[in-house]
C-alpha cells in the first residue's frame, strides 16, 4: 500500500508509538542499516571505495552499523563530533575519491540553523562531487519545510525512513534531495493515521496488468481513439499512438489532420489511421484521448468546440493533454464519467492563470485547484514526482522516473499509454489505480532504460513499456 506522507511531528508520534507497543529500537536500527546497505550495493559495484560519514544521532547509528553489514565494498569512516577538528581528516578521505558517501550527519532531529564550521563541512562534502546517498534527509535540511538550515548536503539519492517527510517533497527541497526513495519495512508499527498526500510504491501494483480471458478478442480490450497531430507537429500523433499499443487495447485508431495523415499513417502499422473529420462518428470508441501534437496554429474551430462538447457529454472516459487543454470551459460533466487532464507545470499555471513557480511551490493545491476548475476531474500533474489526484480525496506523489524523462514526446507516449489502458473495461474499475499505474509504469521504463544506457531516446522509451 501507498506510504502517507508526514511530518516530522507525526514521525516522532509514530517511533513512540512503535517503543510503546515493544519494538526495539536497535532492532529498527540494523534494519535501516540492511536498507542503507541494499540501496549503497545497487549504486556501487563490489570492492569500491564508499565512505560512511556519522554523526552523533539516529542518523549516525543508521550510518553507523552498516560497517557490520557489509561485506563486498571497502569502508572509510568517519565519526563526526566537531566538524572544525575533524575537517582534515574529511578532506583526506575525500581525497581517497570514494565512489559514494553515506551521509548519516543529521537527520530530522536538526532543529537549529548550522554554524559557520558546519557549513564548511558540508560545502566541503558537495565540493566534492561525489554522489551521496542521505539516510532519511540531507543533513542540514528541514524535513517539514524543505529548506535548508544554512547548508544541506546535495545527494543524489534520499532513501527516507519508514515514510517520506513532507519537507523532502518540496520544490526547495529537491536540489538536495536528489532520488527520493523509500524504506518502509524497518520494524516499526503501522502508521496509525491517514493523509491526503501519499507516497507510490512499486508494490502498489502488485496483480497489474489483470489477467486476460484465455478467449478474448479485440473487441473484449476496447478501442480507443486518438485525436491527434496537426502540421509540423505529427509526431505527437505517432507517440501517442505507439503509446497506447503498449496498453495493448483491442484496436487504435487514430484521427489526425489530413494534411499531415500521409506522415502519420506512414510510420503506423497495426494502429488505423484516418484523417480528422468533423462530421465522424465517435461511437465506436470506449475511450478518447485529444491534444497531443494539435498546436498547428490554422487548426479548425470545430475541433476545439468538438473536444469541449464531448467533455461535457460524452459517455466515453477522455484523457485531454498538450494543446487542448486550453480549449476546454471551466464546466461539469456529465455525472458517473471519466475525465484526465494531463498539464505539465507550464500547463497548469496557464489555466489556473498563475505562474510556474507558484504551481511548482504547492503541487498539490494545485492539483485540487484544477481539478475543482474542470468539474472534479482527474488530474495529472506531471513533472518531478508527478502527482495525480483530484478535488476530493487522496493525493499520490509518483516516486518512477528521472530526468531523463525531460525530452519532448514523453507526455505523449504517457497519454496513449494512459488513454490505452482506460479504453479497456478491465482498466475501468478502479480508475485512480489505473491512472497511478500508467504514470509509474512510464516512469520505471525510464528507470529501467537509464540503468543501462543512459543515451536514450523517446522510441527506446516506447519498447521499454513493452519489457517487464
Amino acid at each position: 500500500m501507498p506510504l502517507p506522507v508526514i511530518s516530522m511531528a507525526q514521525m516522532r508520534e509514530w517511533e513512540n508509538a512503535s517503543w510503546a507497543q515493544g519494538r526495539q529500537e536497535a532492532d529498527v536500527i540494523r534494519r535501516v542499516g540492511r536498507a542503507i546497505v541494499e540501496t549503497a550495493r545497487r549504486l556501487t559495484q563490489p570492492t569500491e571505495l564508499i565512505l560512511i560519514l556519522a554523526g552523533r544521532g539516529h542518523n549516525g547509528a543508521d550510518a553507523r552499523i552498516t560497517l557490520e553489514l557489509f561485506d563486498d565494498r571497502r569502508l572509510d569512516t568517519l565519526d563526526v563530533k566537531d566538524p572544525t577538528a575533524d575537517f582534515a581528516e574529511l578532506e583526506s578521505l575525500l581525497a581517497a575519491r570514494p565512489v559514494l558517501i553515506i551521509d548519516g550527519l543529521f537527520g530530522i532531529g536538526l532543529n537549529r540553523p548550522l554554524d559557520a564550521a558546519w557549513q564548511k563541512f558540508i560545502g566541503a562534502i558537495n565540493a566534492a562531487k561525489i554522489p551521496v546517498l542521505s539516510v532519511d534527509v540531507p543533513s542540514g535540511l528541514d524535513a517539514d519545510t524543505g529548506e535548508p538550515q544554512g547548508a544541506a548536503i546535495q545527494a543524489a539519492v534520499t532513501l527516507t525512513v519508514g515514510a517520506p517527510k513532507m519537507g523532502l517533497l518540496k520544490m526547495a527541497a529537491w536540489p538536495f534531495v536528489g532520488r527520493l526513495e523509500a524504506a518502509p519495512g524497518v520494524g516499526l508499527i503501522q502508521y496509525p493515521h491517514t493523509g491526503e498526500l501519499n507516497w507510490t510504491l512499486a508494490e502498489d501494483f502488485a496483480g497489474l496488468p489483470p489477467a486476460r480471458p484465455v478467449a478474448g478478442h479485440k473487441g473484449t480490450f476496447g478501442h480507443v481513439g486518438i485525436i491527434a497531430g496537426s502540421l509540423g507537429y505529427h509526431g505527437a500523433a505517432v507517440l501517442a499512438a505507439r503509446g497506447a499499443q503498449r496498453a495493448q487495447p483491442g484496436l487504435v485508431t487514430v484521427l489526425t489532420q489530413e494534411m499531415v495523415y500521409i506522415p502519420v499513417a506512414a510510420q503506423l502499422q497495426a494502429a488505423m489511421v484516418r484523417p480528422w473529420n468533423s462530421h465522424a462518428s465517435l461511437d465506436e470508441f470506449s475511450a478518447l484521448l485529444i491534444g497531443p501534437g494539435l498546436a498547428a496554429p490554422d487548426l479548425a474551430g470545430d475541433l476545439k468546440q468538438l473536444t469541449r462538447e464531448l467533455w461535457k457529454n460524452s459517455p466515453l472516459p477522455i484523457v485531454v493533454d498538450a494543446s487542448a487543454l486550453d480549449w476546454l470551459m471551466p464546466e461539469a460533466f456529465a455525472p458517473n464519467t471519466l475525465r484526465v487532464l494531463t498539464p505539465h507545470p507550464g500547463e497548469a499555471a496557464r489555466l489556473l492563470k498563475t505562474s510556474t513557480t507558484q504551481v511548482q511551490s504547492d503541487r498539490p493545491a494545485a492539483v485540487r485547484e484544477l481539478s475543482k476548475m474542470f468539474g472534479g476531474c482527474f488530474i495529472v500533474l506531471k513533472g518531478h514526482q508527478t502527482l495525480v489526484g483530484r478535488s476530493t480525496g487522496d493525493i499520490f506523489a509518483n516516486s518512477s522516473g528521472n530526468p531523463r524523462l525531460a525530452q519532448g514526446g514523453a507526455g505523449d507516449v504517457l497519454a496513449g499509454l494512459l488513454a490505452g489502458l482506460l479504453a479497456q473495461p478491465a482498466w475501468q474499475t478502479d480508475a485512480l489505480q489505473t491512472i497511478r499505474y500508467a504514470v509509474w509504469r512510464h516512469g520505471a521504463a525510464a528507470d529501467a532504460l537509464t540503468a543501462t544506457r543512459p543515451h536514450w531516446v523517446i522510441e527506446d522509451l516506447i519498447e521499454a513499456l513493452g519489457a517487464r
